[in-house]
């Protein structure tokens, strides 16, 4: 069983930034893809970024260009850095670990919230 215990959300205003962090236990995230997802009040979750286990990164076209996400092996984390955020990129913001059926774990979900 793997856990994702998330950190790093908050209040921030608008052209702020913000550091997500994502770490496992469980299971070793090397050889694993990861991702981060959000859901704003009223909305689907949605994919914000990937990271492949080479290091191969994925955006969604809203973020691109603002948020880098990476990864720690030794670490066994994932971050999500969120530069020049806006009030659109308010939502709660989940971990993903892998993308296999029957081998997906998810985070517990943190709200980030970006005053205007």
């Amino acid at each position: 069983q793997v856990q994702l215990v998330e950190s790093g959300g908050g209040l921030v205003q608008a052209g702020g930034s913000l550091r997500r962090s994502c770490a496992a236990s469980g299971s070793t995230i090397r050889g694993t893809s990861m991702g981060w997802y959000r859901q704003a009040s009223g909305h689907q979750r949605e994919f914000v970024a990937t990271i492949t286990s080479n290091g191969s990164t994925n955006y969604a076209t809203s973020v691109k260009g603002r948020f880098t996400i990476s990864r720690d092996n030794v670490r066994n984390t994932i971050y999500l850095q969120m530069n020049s955020l806006e009030p659109e990129d308010s939502a709660v913001y989940y971990c993903r670990y892998g993308f296999i059926v029957g081998r997906t774990y998810w985070g517990q979900g943190t709200q980030v919230t970006v005053s205007s």
